[in-house]
């Protein structure tokens, strides 16, 4: 007997991987409800910005003497700054602010700084030229105050001495803020590595409960809010984008109120209800999602409430540029299973082994396979069991269960399955 046999498509870096799975093994394909593109998505931004949420529009909060910071995203996030810019600029324009007077600042959290090239594709060409770019710098913050939750609010000092702050970004699930957007951008986004750090160690305290992913209700999310009110976030501008990274939504104004209008789109398009399966093979949606194991780990944790318990997960993801934290990657050589990295997060916070923690809370649970082109022995230190296809993790699943029932994720750092 003949076994029908479906070919899908996965991202895979900036190119694509085919899955051929038995048709009689695929529980579903979990894929986000795209909202049809009706409009263009420069048209979408103007509209968001000539009508804010509980704002004045920038027009008529700037002047031709205001020193404006406009906070980007930098290279391991979609978003598609250089659209965003250009009607940006038009609105600043309007109230006349001048070219000389605005600083594009790029929010690098403890990421690595990023090249020449990086920073010119990610503006455009025309205005890197004209726009004094910088990218933040965590060593130049200053104290502000402190949030409720005893995190400081050390800000990188180019956006602290600017009258107008503005910021851009995308809104997407996040596992530990709820969501990305909104004053991320101020904190961690432009803040001191002591300001990041206090923030991230809250999550060795939340690790153990309920996963925090596409909440707005968390500590995290109001440590940010708190944050970037006392760094004074005058305004945002977030966009939705859908899985081919076109902006379907756009909304603009006060840092909650237009997160809060954006949140609702990013739920009723990725939010997916799901039974949950033996198995998932999951891809991260390929670049910038899957540049290195610590973003990708991002999609692994949105795809574990998507398997029974015991079951498997296969995480399909590039990693073209390795491990991407030296922390994660020295946690990995220290921690040799997966209970030890759960054990040591729980009892010391280090930021970059919380990734550690997180594969290895995973680890525990299912078993956990990789298609990458980590080395065989990194991904085994990561708690991973190394594939060089998705064919072959696939032939090991299905061995140990001929009649798994296997949901697939095209857009697993998008999409957020939610149990029924």
């Amino acid at each position: 007997m003949t076994t029908n046999v479906k070919t899908i498509p996965l991202a895979f870096g900036s190119g694509i991987l085919e899955l051929d799975m038995p048709e009689k093994n695929i529980s579903s394909i979990i894929l986000p409800s795209e909202l049809k593109i009706t409009e263009e998505g420069a048209s979408l931004i103007k509209k968001a910005l000539e009508n804010p949420m509980k704002s004045k529009r920038l027009s008529e909060i700037v002047n031709p003497n205001s020193r404006v910071a406009i906070i980007v995203s930098d290279v391991t996030r979609p978003t598609p700054t250089a659209k965003l810019l250009p009607p940006l600029l038009e609105e600043l324009y309007l109230g006349g602010a001048k070219n000389e007077n605005i600083t594009i600042v790029f929010a690098l959290g403890l990421h690595r700084n990023q090249t020449e090239e990086e920073c010119r594709q990610l503006v455009g060409e025309e205005i890197f030229e004209k726009i004094r770019c910088v990218q933040h710098d965590r060593k130049r913050c200053r104290l502000l105050g402190e949030t409720s939750f005893g995190t400081p609010v050390e800000v990188f000092e180019e956006v602290v001495d600017s009258d107008v702050i503005i910021s851009t970004g995308t809104l997407e699930f996040h596992y530990y803020a709820g969501y990305g957007g909104g004053g991320k951008s101020i904190l961690p986004g432009v803040s001191s590595e002591k300001s990041i750090l206090s923030f991230h160690s809250f999550y060795s305290k939340l690790f153990e409960g309920d996963p925090l992913s596409g909440r707005t209700d968390s500590p995290a999310r109001q440590n940010i809010e708190e944050a970037a009110r006392i760094a004074g976030l005058d305004f945002i501008i977030n966009v939705v984008l859908d899985s081919k990274k076109e902006i379907v939504a756009a909304v603009a104004g006060d840092l909650i109120e237009a997160h809060r209008k954006g949140v609702k789109v990013v739920d009723s398009m990725y939010k997916v209800p799901v039974e949950s399966a033996d198995a998932v093979v999951v891809s991260c949606g390929g670049f910038p999602k899957d540049i290195n194991l610590y973003q990708a780990t991002k999609s692994l944790e949105n795809a574990t409430s998507a398997v029974k318990r015991g079951g498997s997960i296969i995480l399909v993801a590039e990693v073209s540029e390795g491990i991407g934290n030296k922390v994660y990657e020295c946690w990995n050589r220290e921690c040799g299973a997966p209970e030890d990295a759960v054990k040591r997060f729980k009892n010391h916070f280090e930021f970059g082994g919380h990734k550690a923690a997180i594969v290895g809370r995973a680890a525990k649970e299912f078993k956990l396979y990789l298609v990458s082109k980590l080395p065989e022995t990194e991904s085994k230190n990561a708690f991973f069991i190394p594939a060089m296809s998705i064919d072959e993790a696939l032939e090991k699943v299905l061995s140990e269960n001929p009649d798994a029932k296997i949901h697939v994720m095209p857009n697993g750092g998008w999409t957020l399955p939610v149990k029924q």
